[in-house]
């Protein structure tokens, strides 16, 4: 088909190949080793092309990085099993987003990852947290705790790669983790 929507067509593709090429490179780089010009050969394209679309290799990076957590309705969600649920939804998020993996590997070596980890934090994890009823510094205080399991974690298991956090079964995570993200957010007090 030609006309209008096949330059559409094509610049959605060529989009979508910088980002792909943009997470793999800045995954297995790092955000300082990763370049625009590494990224553009990668996606088969010149680099011309990732600074029309993006404008810069932040913008391009801020593009990569945009996630959304997803959380389930915490009102659909059972009490008592708050801490299998979350943590199965942080291993689902791990295991099919290779974004999160790259927000991850950025997030503890350069200031915009880390920047947009806190991002994440506090505009996703946090509501989550206070919607268990308790008050802001509470619920603050919670999901920082929560964020210590699932980030540790997702970083020992999918950027370090430590054997033994890799060898465990997705089952076993959510058995040793689960009980302790249930108390953090649903205990009185420790």
């Amino acid at each position: 088909m030609t006309g209008p929507e096949t330059p559409r067509r094509r610049s959605d593709a060529t989009r979508a190949a910088i980002l792909e090429a943009a997470r793999e490179r800045f995954a297995s780089d790092g955000y300082e080793r990763a370049t625009v010009r590494a990224i553009a050969h990668d996606a088969g394209i010149d680099p011309s092309m990732v600074m029309r679309y993006y404008g810069s290799k932040e913008g391009l990076f801020a593009a990569v990085i945009d996630v959304e957590l997803d959380f389930p309705d915490p009102d659909g969600i059972d009490p008592d099993a708050v801490g299998v649920v979350l943590v199965t939804h942080f291993l689902d998020l791990w295991e099919r987003d290779s974004v999160l993996r790259t927000l991850l590997r950025v997030g503890v070596t350069n200031a915009a990852g880390s920047d947009r980890l806190r991002d994440v934090f506090r505009t996703q994890l946090v509501p989550a947290a206070r919607a268990f009823g308790h008050s802001a510094a509470d619920a603050d205080r919670r999901a920082a705790l929560v964020a210590s399991q699932v980030l540790g974690m997702a970083l020992v298991r999918y950027v370090l790669r430590f054997e033994p956090a890799v060898d465990l079964t997705r089952d076993e995570i959510v058995a040793w983790l689960a009980p302790t993200v249930q108390r953090y957010l649903t205990a009185a007090e420790p």
